[in-house]
């Protein structure tokens, strides 16, 4: 009898299930936010403008010398001897080509498609570095802070906390995927108390932050571009079919599993970008596209650091605060959910390997899809063709990118395939980002177990909520913006715990152990006599 009940209390505390605190809490903040939204928008956007204003016053300093310490954090552990760490035993799962795009499709937002074309727009009307407004000299450099914002700085965002979550499950075998895990396996504090409900429940509601631009932008760019193609009214019903639409794909996705739903979307997702990037280089101006992306890398390595330290102190700051630093906060804000799927497909590899992965692998990927988009796009400015500029300012990006795209040989058709690929895009992210909620709101997962299909759909469905308001209201790119800024600032003291955790256990796992015998990570509890034969080889040497 007190064994059955025994039984039955371990099963309970083992079984994966939902943890209802967590959803309720983060429930009721995303619904407050949207009912003020509808209700007061005008008080709303204007909220938001000061509260924009006073956080990147106050932090933006200290976000930039954070990214820029995780550079050279990466660079560091690649070439020092705990590079060769491995994450975990046993062989990779997936082969090398899949894991990297699924990085990819993890780590940036359906809006890279938006942002792809238009980007050094805003960059040649207000200039980084003080360079003046409007001249030869602003739209070079607009090419190289695309490359900048979407290279080496903002994948090392994502490549430490990875590696934490990483070694954390895979090498020390602790349990849970989620964010207050992890926290406990550092500092003591239990998951299940109130610091542990704190931690998650900020990444919780840093997830909802980090898609609303993501999905507000998709849905707007994609309805303008349906209106252009079909002539469907480019209104919010039609965005809201859009995204109800998005939904069934993140459904199936998330009932397909990683295994077969992310792993195909990923593969779509980064084939057909890469592709409709080549077309567009091909086609369009070549020579001038090839000239270009040299010329604005060479720029982007000549001015690194002062681009990533230029605060403007001389200056009202206005652009590193509402780019860079606004830039930052948002690979900050997706990096927790990251790190959770990156940790989980990146079982058997070696530390310098996710490194490369997602820093050169994410880096290089970027910057030929901006570069061949981003150089069609300057193109036809400086052709005369199209004034992008004051399309954007007159009629908004989403028309001006239609109207690119549709110059086109055979315009209609690159629109639609451009149009298909964003959207599948959104699905794949959205259910990377799903996964990682419902892992967080999930009790109990063990090593090798992911959330409940049902669970990744519920929030999959949730995760519109906010960026539906910011459609319905018509908010502004700023104001979606802070939604990103507020919900990743506090997110920077857990990320920071998370990489002195990372630290402390290879110093303790490795120290002692010469580069040469670094095979794998040494878990927690590990076999006494594999520990003994490694530490008498220690001493032979």
């Amino acid at each position: 009898m007190r064994q059955d009940a025994s039984e039955e209390i371990h099963l309970k505390t083992s079984t994966p299930r939902r943890d209802g605190f967590l959803t309720v809490c983060t429930l009721t903040a995303v619904l407050v936010t949207v009912i003020a939204m509808v209700r007061w928008p005008a008080e709303a956007a204007a909220t938001a403008s000061q509260l924009f204003d006073w956080s990147t016053r106050s932090f933006g300093s200290l976000v930039q010398i954070f990214v820029f310490g995780c550079v050279i954090a990466c660079l560091a552990l690649a070439f020092s001897k705990y590079g060769n760490v491995r994450l975990g035993e046993g062989k990779p799962e997936y082969s090398t080509l899949s894991w990297v795009f699924m990085f990819i499709c993890a780590g940036m937002g359906s809006s890279t498609m938006y942002w792809g074309v238009m980007e050094w727009v805003y960059y040649y009307q207000s200039p980084g570095l003080n360079v003046p407004t409007g001249t030869r000299e602003a739209l070079e450099y607009s090419i190289s802070y695309s490359f900048f914002h979407w290279g080496l700085s903002a994948w090392a965002v994502y490549a430490l906390p990875s590696l934490a979550m990483a070694y954390h499950f895979h090498v020390r075998k602790n349990k849970g995927l989620n964010l207050a895990s992890i926290i406990e396996a550092i500092t003591g504090f239990r998951a299940t108390g109130p610091v542990g409900r704190l931690v998650d429940l900020i990444f919780l509601l840093t997830m909802f932050g980090a898609l609303t631009v993501s999905i507000a932008l998709t849905a707007s760019t994609f309805t303008r571009g349906l209106s252009g193609l079909f002539g469907v009214p480019d209104t919010f019903v039609t965005q809201l079919i859009v995204i109800v639409g998005v939904s069934v794909l993140f459904s199936a996705s998330a009932y397909i599993g990683i295994n077969g739903g992310m792993q195909r979307l990923s593969h779509m997702v980064c084939w057909g970008a890469l592709l409709l990037a080549a077309v567009v280089f091909a086609i369009g101006p070549t020579l001038f596209s090839g000239n270009n992306i040299v010329n604005g890398l060479g720029l982007m390595l000549q001015n690194y650091v002062h681009m990533s330290l230029f605060t403007d102190p001389t200056g009202d700051g206005a652009f590193s605060r509402g780019w860079t630093v606004f830039y930052w906060l948002w690979w900050v804000s997706y990096s927790p959910g990251v790190a959770m799927f990156v940790a989980r497909v990146s079982k058997g590899r070696k530390i310098k390997e996710v490194i490369y992965a997602l820093l050169l692998g994410g880096s290089v990927g970027c910057w030929f899809f901006f570069g061949a988009l981003e150089s069609y796009s300057m193109h036809q400015f400086m052709s005369g063709a199209i004034d992008v500029p004051r399309i954007l300012k007159e009629h908004g990006g989403e028309t001006a990118v239609e109207m690119l795209l549709s110059a086109l040989p055979a315009g209609k058709m690159f629109l639609a395939v451009y149009l298909v690929i964003m959207i599948v895009f959104l699905a794949a992210h959205v259910d990377a980002v799903a996964y990682a909620v419902a892992a967080t709101t999930t009790r109990n997962l063990e090593e090798g177990q992911d959330p409940s299909p049902t669970s990744r759909v519920f929030w999959c469905v949730m995760l519109t909520l906010v960026p539906l308001a910011m459609l319905f209201v018509k908010a502004s790119l700023d104001t979606m913006k802070t939604a990103v800024v507020l919900t990743a600032i506090p997110f920077l003291v857990i990320l920071g715990f998370k990489l002195f955790g990372l630290f402390r256990w290879l110093l303790q796992d490795h120290a002692d152990t010469p580069a040469h015998l670094i095979e794998a990570a040494r878990p927690e509890g590990e076999n006494r006599a594999v520990t003994a034969d490694r530490e008498a080889a220690v001493a032979n040497v």
